[in-house]
């Protein structure tokens, strides 16, 4: 039994559920908060407490954002014509940092998987094929992770949309199994600038 007050458990276990923190690096992060209460442990909480409230998922392309449609969404400036299909929102921020795309974005929120039961529905690909008609879409960008279900679902978007729009694919840099979130800006540049037909 652990002679750790409960709160501090608590609160220890909920940092373990975190990509990338097991049990021991959650000890150490909240140990490492609690020393430092006034500089990190109060202002996390307060703006944990200020993003759950006002955090939402756009109603047009899937963005985090705070209001119903995110900014880039209606952003004027942002070219129209040209949609960059990503698998999550980690994909589009890193596509965003690169600054290299101004067109805007549908983000899936995952990939095809027979073995995890999730279909075209389940990823919004329905919704997908709508924007293109409704927005006079002329191309779409395929930035999926290169691993097997992504590309599945790189193929299975490029046959729906087959005829109807221009369908190009991340080329060059992008490694395979790698992922975008991981990627630096000017591998995510070069492989934008040298997309090709699928």
């Amino acid at each position: 039994m652990s002679d750790t007050p409960k709160e501090i458990d608590a609160l220890i276990a909920l940092m373990a559920k975190l990509p990338g923190l097991g049990p021991r690096s959650a000890r150490r992060a909240v140990l490492h908060l609690i020393k430092k209460r006034a500089l990190l442990l109060t202002p996390l909480a307060d703006a944990m407490h200020a993003v759950g409230a006002s955090a939402r998922e756009c109603l047009n392309c899937g963005n985090i954002g705070t209001s119903e449609i995110c900014a880039i969404c209606t952003d004027e400036a942002r070219a129209t014509g040209q949609i960059c299909v990503v698998e999550d929102v980690a994909d589009l921020w890193a596509m965003e940092r690169a600054g290299v795309f101004r067109g805007r974005y549908h983000v899936l929120g995952g990939t095809l998987s027979a073995l995890d039961a999730v279909g075209p529905e389940d990823l919004g690909i329905p919704r997908l094929t709508t924007r293109v008609k409704a927005e006079a879409i002329t191309e779409v960008i395929l930035a999926l992770n290169a691993t097997i279900d992504g590309q599945t679902t790189a193929h299975y978007i490029a046959d729906q949309l087959e005829n109807k729009v221009t369908v190009t694919s991340l080329a060059q840099g992008v490694p395979i199994g790698g992922e975008l979130d991981y990627l630096d800006d000017g591998t995510i540049s070069a492989a934008l600038r040298a997309r090709k037909t699928l």
